[in-house]
């Protein structure tokens, strides 16, 4: 059957028939509304943004465009290089045991300086050796020389003429020769020649000191003793000393070897080296 129009101004007629299933709404988040910068009055005479460079009234804390802090705190300052340094740079804090860590690091300086005061002379020695490895040996002349006993035409001096073929002769053992200095220095090497002479024939015809006692006097008294076994072979012996402010050497002959009836004990040469 036809159905009767609906009058004017009613709402119309639902539709006949059945109705199929309906999806759920899905929620929608409003679109973000930008409202534009509204310029503030007395802004031209405020501080700007660190970062946009916006103007913002002095008594503002924060930019009224990006928010940013407009006094930011200052940067520490850095720290020195020793603050650097384990325990030092450690930040102090009210409680954190600094007055007990004070404690030990004055105890260990305290220490540190004992020991030092301590070991002062093997310190110095070692710094001294270093110093003639690295250093340059330079020969140096005595200013005199002084021998207890000489056999005729052989004096003590020959020790120091710069020629093998000359040398002390000593009576025999105990006998000792004095070299004295102008000035002091560091006596770095002691080159002894013993025997008459370089030559082997020459050599063997006089007696020979196979031992030499080296007295040492520094400048200030100080006496220095070694005793110094030479090889029974001609030829320079080198004897590393390391003694300074060096006044005056002296050598005691001893142990003698191939000293017969009638002989005496050679020395041929003697040459001091110091640290230029």
């Amino acid at each position: 059957p036809a159905v009767p129009p609906s009058p004017a101004g009613s709402p119309p007629a639902p539709a006949s028939g059945p109705v199929g299933p309906v999806l759920p709404a899905k929620p929608v988040a409003p679109r973000p509304v930008i409202r534009p910068t509204v310029v503030e009055e007395g802004d031209v005479v405020g501080r700007a943004c660190p970062v946009c460079g916006t103007v913002n009234r002095p008594e503002r804390r924060f930019c009224r465009r990006c928010a940013a802090e407009l006094s930011p705190a200052e940067k520490p300052a850095p720290l020195p290089w020793w603050r650097t340094v384990w325990p030092f740079r450690r930040r102090r804090r009210t409680g954190s045991g600094s007055g007990f860590r004070f404690a030990v690091i004055l105890a260990v300086v305290l220490a540190l300086c004992a020991a030092g005061f301590l070991l002062l002379p093997a310190g110095r020695a070692l710094i001294e050796d270093t110093r003639d490895k690295l250093g340059k040996a330079t020969p140096i002349t005595p200013a005199g020389v002084e021998a207890s006993a000489a056999v005729r035409g052989h004096p003590a001096t020959d020790t120091t003429d710069g020629l093998s073929d000359r040398y002390w002769g000593a009576p025999g053992p105990g006998a000792s020769v004095t070299y004295t200095f102008r000035k002091p220095f560091r006596l770095v090497d002691l080159i002894i020649t013993n025997g008459a002479s370089t030559s082997p024939e020459a050599y063997a015809r006089q007696g020979r000191a196979l031992q030499v006692d080296l007295e040492v006097t520094a400048e200030d008294g100080t006496e220095h003793r070694k005793e110094i076994t030479l090889s029974d072979k001609p030829g320079p012996q080198t004897i590393p000393t390391g003694v300074s402010d060096v006044k005056s050497v002296r050598l005691v002959l001893s142990s003698p070897a191939g000293l017969t009836k009638g002989g005496h004990l050679a020395l041929a040469e003697v040459e001091f080296f110091q640290r230029s």
